[in-house]
């Protein structure tokens, strides 16, 4: 089965290297294309690695990271609730008597003993998210508490860029706290929903705009920048199509962070910072993953269709379709650094280059 996973993937690989050399042609003298890089399969061993650039990655029941080059360095089936990311990954009970945090680059461990809270990591730091889901502290590299702020809803998402955190909750308001867990200002409502409620937040990396998808019924997307000192001010809103989704959404900045995208039940929402403008791509399936780079103008998704099928899409952003290429699989993976995207399905990953020829 292994084999023929593989296989199929080769088969992937080679149809998006002839998609890519007939659709991604431009009126300049070079052209964009994908080629395959390596094809490994999680039936495979663990690797001892070191100093190598890690993909952490979630495939059907197993969980891991590899490496550049497609070396293993974690490949485990999930037995708990996992929190991984580059920095560090953790897996616990639900009602965990200790927790133990591992850093995949240098092997250390951190063990919290009767912990408060549940891990979670964003931007190289440590956080525990309290049991009731209504707070969040800091930790540092020792395990020591920084700091600790109660919400006044349970969290519905978080973000970390700049030193600081930006926290959605339930309610619909979202509050920002500086590296001390302070708020930055009084804590913000969007409203104009029926039912308010934070569904996606993310920070630029230095922490001067913040993207919102908040409230059902109708959802909106809403963009904020740095006004004056401790001040953000709306200089974007507009309503989606739908009453939205009731849940977490995928937003991110990508391209530079010159674009926001965001999932809608209309598909992909693409905004691009300079212009103020919003562009809608409709896209057919529920969307299982998706490119938080964005780098070059390309940007890649991976959707659902019939059970047991997946589609993966390139985009010209800001929505032009170079190219949607169908694979079988119940699962799916995708994973992007600069010029390496890296795709699961099944028990298998790949690895393609993204070249200029």
């Amino acid at each position: 089965m292994a084999k023929e996973r593989q296989i199929y993937f080769i088969i992937i690989a080679i149809v998006v290297f002839i998609a890519y050399i007939v659709f991604a042609a431009q009126p300049a003298p070079r052209e964009t294309i994908l080629t395959n890089n390596w094809i490994v399969s999680l039936d495979g061993e663990e690797e001892a690695v070191s100093g190598a650039r890690l993909f952490p990655f979630f495939l059907g029941n197993r969980f891991g990271y590899v490496t550049e080059q497609g070396a293993l360095a974690l490949n485990r089936e999930k037995e708990g609730i996992v929190s991984l990311t580059p920095w560090y990954w953790s897996e616990y009970e639900s009602a965990p008597k200790s927790i133990v945090i591992t850093n995949p680059r240098t092997g250390n461990e951190l063990t919290l003993d009767e912990p408060w809270g549940y891990p979670f990591f964003l931007d190289g730091r440590i956080f525990l998210i309290g049991k009731d889901q209504a707070s969040l502290g800091e930790l540092d590299e020792t395990g020591e508490t920084l700091w600790i702020y109660d919400f006044e809803a349970p969290l519905t998402c978080l973000d970390a860029a700049g030193g600081y955190v930006l926290a959605g909750s339930l309610d619909g308001t979202i509050d920002l706290l500086d590296s001390e867990g302070k708020q930055v200002f009084p804590s913000f409502a969007p409203g104009a929903s029926r039912i308010p409620v934070i569904a996606g937040c993310r920070l630029s990396s230095d922490g001067s705009k913040i993207a919102l998808v908040c409230g059902v019924d109708k959802q909106r997307f809403i963009f904020l920048e740095w006004y004056s000192d401790r001040d953000y001010r709306i200089t974007f809103h507009d309503f989606l199509q739908g009453e939205g989704f009731r849940r977490e959404v995928y937003i991110a900045f990508i391209d530079g962070e010159k674009k926001v995208v965001f999932e809608q039940e209309a598909g992909l929402g693409i905004f691009d910072v300079g212009e103020r403008t919003l562009t809608t791509f409709p896209v057919s399936g529920k969307i299982e993953a998706f490119d938080t780079g964005g780098d070059d103008g390309l940007f890649f998704y991976i959707s659902s269709g019939p059970p047991g099928e997946k589609y993966l899409t390139a985009l010209k952003l800001p929505g032009k379709e170079l190219l949607t290429v169908p694979f079988k699989s119940d699962t799916a993976f995708l994973s992007r650094s600069g010029k390496q995207l890296v795709l699961g399905g099944g028990m298998t990953l790949a690895s393609f280059n993204l070249d200029k020829r």
